[in-house]
């Protein structure tokens, strides 16, 4: 195989790679002073099994590029089958028209990837499990699960932990790591007054003594996660914790999660951390590359994927 990586994360390529016990494949990806990206593939793929590792996360219009342009590139270097191994699937949120004369930008993405030549797709906790269905190759959806079940159980006392969905849209995700680790399962009832702010209305649920933990896929203002921790607390909750898959982290959001009521934010590296991040007294960042390096391994083997989340 031959595992190649974009300028979006890295530190995670290497790290699958290394779990891989196979080198990055030796490319080069830069920009013209107009800003345009070239990409030099500087090893032979003819006839290999490719995987690009980007994840299209901020700025996600040129790690999106990137992602095309290295596709082309293997594809006309007769590359025998290419996968794009996107950690973090951008425009995910864009899912379905909420409102007139508006786009589906994650099916304009699929389209995308696909027409560059891709053959399969893996990624880690869609936003939408339905975007699966927008791609006319396969796709591997990976779940962050059985990485964050691990940590919570060397962590802490699973008795005291109860599951929280911060709102109904997660409750299936917070229902699977529930679960898995045999806990019960609360939900934040929150109204959205606009995009970008959220107020929560009702806890769902008996938190009054217990460790809470949040479960969500994707973190980016802060807001909703700031906001449930301080409606748990009220209700009784002995502390709060998160873990979320992808810490997008826009504007403000590292120093409002830093003043919050949270005891921690634990985050996959689906998506290469900030120094700020970094930093930040109350947010963690475990690996999720093992989980990724043995689905490429099974994906290039033939092998079931699936079978990892038995």
């Amino acid at each position: 195989m031959k595992i190649l990586a974009g300028n979006s994360n890295g530190a995670l390529a290497e790290a699958i790679a290394a779990y891989l016990g196979e080198p990055l494949t030796r490319c080069q990806v830069r920009r013209f002073a107009d800003m345009e990206i070239f990409v030099e593939i500087q090893e032979n793929v003819r006839g290999k099994d490719a995987f690009i590792v980007q994840s299209t996360s901020f700025p996600t219009n040129d790690h999106l590029m990137e992602l095309l342009i290295m596709t082309d590139a293997l594809r006309r270097a007769s590359a025998r089958r290419i996968t794009a191994v996107m950690p973090y699937f951008g425009y995910a949120r864009q899912d379905r028209k909420p409102g007139p004369r508006t786009p589906i930008s994650a099916k304009l993405v699929a389209n995308l990837i696909t027409r560059a030549g891709a053959d399969r797709v893996l990624t880690v906790d869609l936003h939408a499990g339905q975007i699966q269905g927008f791609f006319d190759i396969p796709v591997d959806n990976l779940y962050g699960a059985p990485v964050m079940v691990r940590d919570i159980k060397e962590r802490m006392d699973v008795s005291e932990v109860m599951v929280v969905s911060p709102d109904v849209g997660g409750v299936v995700r917070a229902r699977a790591l529930a679960k898995r680790i045999d806990a019960p399962l609360a939900i934040v009832d929150k109204r959205r007054e606009r995009a970008g702010e959220s107020e929560v209305m009702n806890i769902i649920g008996e938190v009054e003594g217990k460790c809470c933990i949040l479960v969500d896929d994707i973190v980016d203002s802060g807001g909703t996660l700031c906001n449930a921790a301080d409606a748990l607390l009220a209700q009784g909750a002995k502390e709060v914790h998160a873990y979320i898959t992808h810490g997008v982290l826009s504007g403000g959001a590292v120093a409002r999660i830093s003043a919050s009521k949270l005891k921690q934010l634990v985050l996959t590296d689906t998506i290469q951390p900030t120094e700020a991040v970094r930093v930040a007294k109350n947010i963690r960042v475990i690996s999720i590359a093992p989980l990724i390096g043995e689905a490429i391994a099974r994906t290039a083997k033939e092998e079931s994927v699936s079978s990892l989340f038995d």
